[in-house]
């Protein structure tokens, strides 16, 4: 798909970040993609990614204190960007042209 394109888990950690709002942190996003998926999803890989996103500039984040959380640890929550949500767009539509016409495909197999 080319540097451009999303990968299937950078895709998902959007669609999760999404359905959240277009906000949050690691932990949540991880509970939707289990929830969504019915795979168990490493927090860790969910982490990598969202810092490959927001070196890309599709996502930023910023870090809430210790204070500011009941668990009394800081966090670092992610924000999906307007240049996200387009490549998340392109994704969707590149995925629907694919898939056009394989239901006829398939019937004939």
């Amino acid at each position: 798909m080319g540097r451009k394109g999303l990968g299937e888990l950078e895709q998902q950690v959007l669609l999760a970040l999404l359905r959240m709002g277009g906000e949050g942190y690691s932990v949540p996003m991880v509970v939707e993609m289990e929830a969504r998926s019915g795979q168990e999803v490493s927090q860790a890989a969910v982490f990598i990614v969202l810092r490959r996103l927001e070196d890309k500039g599709l996502v930023s984040s910023r870090m809430e204190g210790a204070g500011d959380t009941a668990s009394g640890r800081e966090r670092r929550y992610f924000k999906l960007e307007a240049e996200g949500l387009r490549r998340l767009e392109e994704a969707r539509r590149l995925a629907e042209r694919l898939w056009d016409g394989i239901d006829s495909v398939w019937e004939e197999g």
